[in-house]
């Protein structure tokens, strides 16, 4: 599907940038902004958030965390025009979705699309999609959120970012399980190699595969976040406290989570 629009990406970062560069040729017309500059990289750069959306149809969000995306949006609001759309691509949970629509400016509407996968899936257009929104607004976002990957329509406004939080909760405890069972391993001799094996031939192949992964790159702190965010019980609860024990590792790729 063509995207007519002109199309504004707020937040370049690690996933960010990948997704910009993918809308790039494929909107009629793209403008991008970063809070630290120079991570255009040949990209068309507004100045400003104000001056990114100006005159943008669609605005793509990509921010760390609820307090960035608050931030920023609290910047670029005042300039959004009736009939703009505003795609919001971060992991920042219902709870802050339903507060940025309620913020929102009249003719204004909002869908949350957070996403599974790393910045490689992000690069090939090969990220899940999870988005959120009424239909009419679904229907107007799926051209660009079809570039990024499978676009997966989980139901009305902040499903999506519900669905990601359910989904990151089991993966990123599973990857902090793993990494006890392999200390296990070691503490009653298993050699580390015949343990991953098994592990890898069993119900957490899945898992493994995330854990041996080189292409990703989701740092623990973000996952601490997603974590966070997603609230549950004892075992969330358990593997958010592994994650954040380490504070040095807080840049590492989940995977170090595993040992």
């Amino acid at each position: 599907m063509e995207i007519t629009e002109r199309v504004a990406v707020l937040g370049l970062g690690r996933m960010g940038l990948p997704l910009a560069r993918r809308l790039d040729g494929a909107a009629r017309e793209l403008v991008v902004w970063n809070r630290t500059p120079g991570r255009a990289e040949g990209l068309t750069a507004a100045a400003s958030p104000e001056e990114a959306v100006r005159g943008a149809g669609v605005v793509v969000t990509m921010l760390a965390d609820p307090a960035a995306v608050s931030a920023v949006a609290d910047r670029f609001r005042p300039a959004l025009a009736p009939g703009t759309l505003w795609i919001d691509m971060s992991s920042i949970g219902p709870a802050a979705v339903a507060e940025q629509r309620g913020r929102l400016p009249d003719g204004v509407d909002l869908v949350d699309a957070p996403v599974l996968g790393s910045v490689d899936a992000a690069a090939a257009g090969s990220l899940v999609v999870y988005a959120g929104g009424e239909e009419p607004a679904l229907d107007r976002a799926q051209p660009v959120l079809e570039r990024f990957g499978r676009v997966v329509r989980c139901g009305g406004p902040g499903a999506g970012a519900a669905l990601k939080l359910v989904v990151m909760g089991a993966v990123v405890s599973s990857v902090t399980v793993v990494g006890e069972a392999l200390a296990v391993a070691e503490r009653l001799g298993v050699p580390a190699a015949q343990a991953r094996r098994a592990l890898a031939a069993g119900p957490l192949a899945g898992v493994m595969a995330r854990v041996d992964s080189t292409d990703a790159d989701f740092p623990i702190r973000l996952a601490a976040k997603d974590l966070a965010l997603a609230g549950g019980g004892p075992v969330f609860a358990a593997a958010l406290a592994a994650l954040l024990a380490d504070p040095a590792r807080a840049e590492l790729d989940l995977a170090a989570a595993a040992g």
